[in-house]
């Protein structure tokens, strides 16, 4: 494989990634995508596409045909709890507080693949547009830069290492961007600085085929120290079970059948197709994970969404935070290629803008941890409502304070006008 040279490398192509790449793409600048997997088919990624997502694809002229694709609608967000009925977070409720996007009250959940894949598909549009698949971004290039009035040498980033079928090659880049994921290459190459939030938890993710019986919303169950999550997929349920931390040996000591009616004992619509679960090689383990960097970038890098800002699966917003990143890196990028090249400063923009929504967002995950999910799987018996949730019930409009902070979030970006 020849070496290669562009404006922008990223690597990575998820959610971050290819939003990134494409509106790189879409006004002139030359980018590169690297993606290990040879297809973005990947089971119990994150799948939930919120109004805030949804807002840039109409900003972009592409929700309509998004919305094209296979979906389901969630417009509300309702807990089973000690088995009472509890709407938490109403999304109809954004028509009267959120009137930017009043036509988008619902959650989209679509497989993260058709979400990457469409998006590839109007990238592939632009000539400026390239990505390559089965490649793995393993290592950083970087050469001294002149020393500084201090008389301290720094070091640039100015390419990455690569690796697919036909070998290893170079790919030269004015601006280096890190998008692969939590457990990201380019982050451990880069010597930035991780910092780790303690998890009490870790979640256990299945499917199970749905019936004609079965409800049509997707709820949340907690009782006698169990939680689980029953997203509708169409055709199957994804079900997520939370469980402490550690307790995933024990729970597979107890065997699969122990296991199949813990599920069925909170959700007895699921009774019948928990026969489903045949062992454990159905079910995927998920060590929970919240952390973020101090430094975002250093001279020809920047890291973006989980690569730069691990998020808990709580209300599926790590993707809506992915693309949100790309979103705000494109309005400050897109200007400063079209001027010359990125500088450092563009990049510390860029996480100036960021990093308060996305901190936000975990002090949020891990109060909800905390004070709710660790006390709960630690109860025995049935569990009686807590009295800020009764809220919820006795006062309705409450539940766009939720709506909002999961649909829409802290600091929400929009398409800048600069852009095409």
């Amino acid at each position: 494989m020849e070496n290669l040279k562009t404006r922008c490398v990223i690597a990575g192509g998820g959610p971050a990634g290819i939003m990134l790449g494409y509106l790189l793409a879409r006004n002139g600048i030359d980018v590169i995508v690297l993606e290990k997997w040879p297809d973005f088919f990947r089971d119990f990624r994150g799948d939930t596409i919120h109004p805030s997502t949804m807002q840039n694809l109409y900003e972009l002229g592409l929700l309509e045909k998004f919305l094209k694709l296979p979906h389901q609608k969630t417009r509300r967000m309702v807990g089973h709890i000690g088995g009472e009925e509890i709407t938490v977070a109403d999304f109809s409720w954004l028509n009267t507080r959120a009137a930017f996007i009043a036509f988008i009250a619902f959650i989209a959940f679509i497989p993260q693949w058709d979400f990457l894949n469409f998006l590839t598909a109007e990238a592939k549009q632009f000539k400026s547009f390239k990505i390559l698949m089965e490649t793995d971004a393993t290592n950083l290039i970087e050469e001294d830069m002149p020393p500084d009035d201090k008389g301290v040498r720094r070091r640039k980033v100015v390419g990455v290492k690569a690796k697919n079928k036909d070998g290893e090659f170079e790919i030269r880049a004015e601006l280096v961007v890190g998008a692969d994921g939590r457990h990201s290459t380019i982050r451990e190459k880069s010597g930035l600085e991780l910092v780790e939030t303690g998890v009490p938890i870790d979640v256990l993710w299945f499917r199970l085929s749905t019936k004609e019986s079965d409800p049509e919303q997707s709820f949340g169950f907690i009782d006698d120290g169990k939680v689980l999550v029953t997203l509708d997929r169409g055709d199957y349920w994804q079900c997520a079970f939370i469980i402490a931390k550690g307790q995933f040996d024990a729970i597979k000591e107890e065997g699969i059948e122990r296991f199949r009616l813990r599920v069925a004992s909170l959700a007895p619509f699921l009774s019948a197709s928990t026969i489903e679960l045949k062992d454990w090689d159905q079910v995927k383990f998920l060590s929970v994970s919240i952390d973020h960097l101090k430094t975002w970038h250093k001279p020809g890098l920047l890291m973006i969404g989980d690569a730069a800002h691990a998020m808990s699966p709580l209300g599926g917003v790590g993707i809506n935070l992915a693309v949100q990143d790309a979103v705000a890196a494109a309005n400050a990028l897109v200007p400063a290629f079209k001027k010359g090249k990125p500088t450092e400063e563009d990049c510390a923009q860029i996480q100036k803008r960021r990093e308060w929504p996305t901190r936000m967002t975990q002090r949020i995950q891990v109060f909800m941890q905390d004070k709710f999910l660790t006390p709960y799987l630690k109860t025995h018996g049935p569990l009686k409502v807590p009295w800020i949730l009764r809220l919820f019930q006795k006062f309705p409009p409450i539940r766009w304070l939720p709506a909002h902070l999961v649909g829409i979030g802290f600091r929400p970006e929009h398409i800048s006008s600069d852009l095409a």
